[in-house]
Formats: C-alpha cells, structure tokens, sequence
C-alpha cells in the first residue's frame, strides 16, 4: 500500500530481535512474575523498566496494552470525580470513533476545555484551575494539523504551572517517537524524551507507530506519579501479556544502538529507502511482468505515508508499479488479490492498482511476481 504503519494491516512489523524474543518467551516457561535471584514473587514490568528508562530519562516505567488504556489507567488514577483540564484544539479522536472526551467520561473524570479550537494560553489553564483539578492534559494532535493564525502552550510552561498548584500534568504524546525523524528527511515530531525533559509528569505513547515494536501502551515519567499508578486496581485489567513484554524488550534493543535502527528496526529500514533503490525494485517487477498480453504495466512516480494516525500529510517520495489489467476491471484485480494466498494489497488511483515497492518486505517482490499472473487468471 506504500503506508508504513497500516492500522488495518497490523501496523509496524516487528524487528528480528522482537521476533526471536517472542519466540524463546512462547516455547517454554519464563520468568514472567518470579524474581530469579531471590525466587520470589516479583513484576511483569521489571523486564522493560530498565531499558525504557535508560533510553527516555524517565524516572519510571510502566506497561499497559495500549494507549488508550494508558489514557484511561491515568485519568482514572488522577482525576476520578475530579476535572481534567484539556485544550479545545486538543480533544483528539483517533481512529475506529475512539474520541478522548469519551476516554475521559469512561475513567469517571470530568472534561474541562479551555482555549479555543486554534489557541490555547497558559493563563487559560491557569484561570481553570480549582480544588476540582485533578489532572491537566496535554494531547499531540499527531493525526491532523491546525495551522495558520494558531497558539499553543509549551510543556515546559505546564510543568510549571502544575508544578506550583499541586497538579500532575501529562502527555498523550501517542506515537511514541524516540528518535529525531529528521534524519530520515522527515518533518520533526517530538520526541518522548523531549517531553519527559519539559518537566511534564507523565508521558502516554503507543508501542506499535513510530516505535515500530507491538501493541502496547507505554506510561513513563515520575517514580511517585508511576507509583500510583501501578497501585491501581485496573492494572489488572490493562496489563499486557508475556509475548507483548517480549516483543517490547527486543525491539528496545535495537535502540540501544540507534544508529543501526536502519538495519534492524522494519519501520526505519522502510523509511530509509531512497528513490533509486525503489526505482530499480519497481522497474524489476515491471519487467517481469510487461510480456503479459492482458496487463498493462509501467513505473511511475509517486507518494508513500508513514500512516497510523502520525505525520499527517507528510508525503514521502516513491516509485510505483502502476497496472491496469486488459480482461478484467482493476476492482477485480485488486480482489483477487486481496483473496489470493498471501494476500496482496495494493491501493488504486486514476483505474490502476498500484504496488508501492517501499513496503515490501523481503521475498515479497518474488511472491508478486507470481501472485499478480494468478489473480489476473482467476479475474479474467
């Protein structure tokens, strides 16, 4: 489809050291919940505390199995019965109608919007404070962009704020970022360690978008605010499972050495794909195929996405295998396709289906080139 992070494709692919860590977790017993040098009862979380720790300056860490728990986990923490202070410009909703006002009802806490829908001032947090005040939100518009005649409070500014009235200040910075995209030739998004050094108290990301390892929902920040937290009875419910923690733990690794993430991490190794090397894997496809007397075949230029619910209309240079088929209409191609084994998905645009090479996985232009001629069989 030529969108990295495909929600309705399972999002990120994981990291080789994710999979064999899945792997060596699933074949056996482990340690999940048991102390090996003391051989006592111990915690899920020990496992990735560490590392997420070192690599963010967090003081603590804590996993949940998504962020939308993450959301929940510290409003209901906070904030039950109590206000949550929240920009206009910032009542995000994500993707399936999950909006974050309704996020905030369910954990029992009270919406308090301040601003308006383009800017949003300190003093307008500042004026909504009370004893009410449980919680002030900060939440990364990291799926549509206001822009023009805009305003915008600073993190480090909340932190203060809160800092001085007694009230935990957070961040649903979603996509998780841990590294500066700009080197990928790609606008900056802030990091999570940005906003942990703003002095905010607690900062919510996802596991599975621009971390690229799997779903779950990370909680990092101060070691009290952390602490309770953890001592919340929904923990029980929001807590992931052994294969998730595994995954986390081998895709952090990779991070350990940042500069490798091209080589080890399947989001950045797409990101970093440059123009002629997609050229040359689009042309060799092409050729492939051009004999085809009921196909029509050719490169073209074109765009990719970073996808799920980040970057939003950020277009990344690419080059397409553009087909329009001769016996059949290009739904039918794109169905049998999709029906195929393995099943190819492709977008269409102007009655062509198009194959985006910078999300092909390895072996996948092999399988193309036979999956294409069976479903131009089963279609005609």
């Amino acid at each position: 489809t030529g969108v990295i992070i495909n929600t309705n494709l399972g999002r990120s692919p994981l990291p080789e050291q994710a999979l064999a860590q899945i792997s060596a977790t699933a074949a056996g017993f482990c340690n999940l919940e048991t102390d090996l040098p003391s051989g006592q009862r111990g915690s899920r979380h020990s496992h990735v505390a560490s590392l997420l720790t070192r690599l963010t300056g967090a003081e603590a860490a804590l996993v949940v199995n998504n962020c939308a728990a993450a959301v929940l986990l510290l409003t209901d923490t906070f904030a039950r019965g109590r206000e949550v202070v929240v920009s206009r410009g910032q009542l995000i909703e994500i993707g399936g109608s999950f909006r974050l006002p309704e996020v905030l009802e369910a954990s029992g806490a009270r919406l308090r919007e301040v601003g308006t829908t383009n800017k949003t001032y300190l003093d307008d947090y500042a004026r909504a404070l009370s004893p009410d005040t449980g919680l002030l939100l900060l939440s990364h518009t990291s799926n549509y962009r206001i822009i023009g005649f805009t305003a915008e409070v600073p993190r480090a500014d909340l932190a203060t704020l809160g800092r001085a009235h007694g009230v935990v200040t957070a961040e649903d910075l979603g996509s998780g970022l841990l590294v500066d995209l700009t080197h990928y030739g790609l606008p900056s998004e802030p990091t999570v360690q940005q906003s942990l050094a703003s002095g905010i108290d607690v900062v919510l990301v996802s596991g599975d978008k621009l971390l690229g390892g799997p779903q779950v929902g990370l909680v990092l920040g101060t070691a009290a605010s952390i602490a309770q937290m953890r001592k919340n009875p929904l923990m029980r419910a929001l807590r992931p499972d052994k294969l998730a923690l595994a995954g986390l733990e081998g895709t952090l690794r990779c991070y350990i050495e940042p500069e490798t993430l091209a080589q080890k991490v399947p989001l950045f190794q797409m990101l970093s794909r440059k123009p002629e090397e997609l050229k040359a894997a689009a042309q060799r496809l092409a050729d492939r195929l051009a004999p085809r007397e009921d196909l029509a075949v050719r490169v073209v230029s074109g765009f990719s996405t970073v996808g799920g619910g980040t970057l939003p209309g950020v277009e990344i240079p690419t080059w397409l295998v553009a087909l329009r088929p001769k016996s059949c209409s290009v739904d039918q191609l794109a169905r049998a396709l999709r029906l195929g084994n393995p099943a190819v998905v492709g977008r269409i645009a102007e009655n062509q289906l198009l194959l985006d090479p910078r999300t092909w996985l390895d072996g996948d232009a092999a399988k193309l080139e036979v999956a294409v001629p069976l479903a131009l069989s089963v279609s005609s």
